[in-house]
């Protein structure tokens, strides 16, 4: 098989195992609070939760109506052999996708309204990183545009420090009952108000419980997280059970008149998945699956 098909046919199947299946490292954050959680309305939701992922997954259908922005994340070598090609074999997949999955036509036109098949203008957004070498690894993530709604960023004073990250990621997480909790929460500092929502974002791809490599900025995630769900918004925001699942922090270096603080949310249905494909047509599936 021609390598452009190998690849377009990759990121369909990598669209429907985001579409319909967790991450094994997502399912089995949800189901150990589920057996630490000592309310009765906080076990009921959380276990309405996992029924939702059981069901979508014995019957192939999307864990969720809204089936996201389409986002892909791209580290490609400098000499795969079809890396000219790559952008329009990952819209054409979407394209397939969108009708065979199905995915909801989620592609909106400032002017001309929704385009009907998930591609339009910055619609998949697609993120490049070129790197040596002659492979390519994508992850695909379907980010839900309610959690998306409670993106937040705040421009602090320099002089705030890790404080002003803390009340920051406070304020956002306090209003994130609409989000479909329990959450995961990216936080970021960096350069730029745009900047630092990118790394915001790129911080929900990392699996469940990781811990930055920087001891400080581990400990300030696991401050966090103990912090968010003290807030005790809960499950669906109905104040009981979980409000975080996991707070994962990047960073990027910042002008020194300036301090962004961005706070991306993802709603309990984080729907990523990733494989790496090599020149010669191998592929390799990276994200487990319960």
């Amino acid at each position: 098989m021609e390598l452009k098909n190998v690849i377009e046919n990759v990121v369909i199947k990598l669209l429907k195992l985001a579409a319909t299946r967790l991450p094994k490292d997502v399912e089995e954050a949800l189901i150990n609070k589920k057996k630490t959680e000592k309310t009765a309305m906080g076990k009921v939701l959380l276990e309405s939760i996992l029924k939702n992922i059981e069901l979508a997954k014995n019957s192939n259908k999307p864990i969720c109506q809204d089936t996201g922005t389409i986002y892909y994340y791209l580290r490609v070598g400098d000499n795969f052999k079809e890396l000219g090609k790559l952008k329009e074999i990952l819209i054409s997949a979407l394209v397939r996708a969108t009708e065979e999955i199905p995915l909801r036509p989620n592609a909106v036109d400032l002017l001309k309204g929704n385009t009907g098949n998930n591609v339009g203008s910055e619609f998949p957004h697609i993120l490049w990183e070129i790197v040596p070498g002659d492979q390519l690894e994508l992850t695909v993530f379907l980010k839900g545009g309610g959690s998306e709604n409670l993106s937040y960023l705040r421009m602090c004073n320099p002089n705030e420090g890790l404080d002003g990250i803390k009340r920051t990621a406070i304020d956002a997480v306090a209003e994130a009952g609409k989000a479909c909790p329990p959450l995961f929460v990216g936080v970021a500092v960096a350069g730029g108000a745009d900047i630092a929502m990118d790394l915001a974002k790129r911080a929900l791809l990392r699996p469940v419980g990781s811990r930055h490599p920087q001891r400080e900025l581990a400990q300030l995630e696991e401050e966090l997280l103990d912090s968010l769900n003290e807030l005790g918004v809960g499950v669906m925001g109905m104040g009981c059970g979980p409000t975080v699942l996991d707070v994962h922090l990047e960073y990027g270096c910042r002008h020194p008149a300036s301090f962004p603080v961005a706070i991306n949310i993802c709603c309990w249905a984080s729907r990523r998945s990733s494989a790496k494909i090599y020149s010669d047509g191998t592929v390799e599936y990276l994200t487990p699956y319960l």
